[in-house]
């Protein structure tokens, strides 16, 4: 039997995935340890790209409902390579966050857009709010 979680902020029940434990670790951070407030986060955020819907794992939503975080989480067994790298900033040329932020829960990277659209690494966690 799968093992399933409950899932406050959507209001449902999902089944527990090693990617669903990953987003949840970084929920918990989010709220924990960034002072995120639950209702700027957004989960399975739809995307739209060339005519279809993807989803972004995590958005966070600052000022005027604007996005600052875009997160995309992979299973701890997946690498962080450059196709995950390549997937995140393709939502963010749609969403336009200052931040970026992929994980699969042991390696974890975090990337400042400047304003010319210009990604560098960041050693620390921005603050948000």
């Amino acid at each position: 039997m799968k093992r399933r979680v409950w899932d406050r902020v959507r209001g449902r029940w999902l089944v527990l995935t090693p990617e669903e434990e990953v987003r949840r670790g970084v929920l918990e951070f989010l709220h924990t340890r960034a002072s995120v407030p639950p209702a700027a986060i957004a989960q399975e955020y739809p995307v739209e790209m060339n005519g279809t819907t993807q989803r972004a794992d995590i958005v966070v939503f600052g000022a005027g409902a604007r996005p600052v975080l875009v997160v995309e989480c992979k299973a701890p067994e997946v690498a962080i390579g450059s196709a995950t790298l390549a997937q995140a900033f393709r939502y963010n040329t749609v969403l336009g966050a200052r931040y970026v932020m992929l994980t699969n829960g042991t390696d974890s990277y975090l990337y400042e857009v400047s304003p010319t659209g210009e990604y560098s690494a960041l050693k620390n966690f921005p603050k948000l709010f």
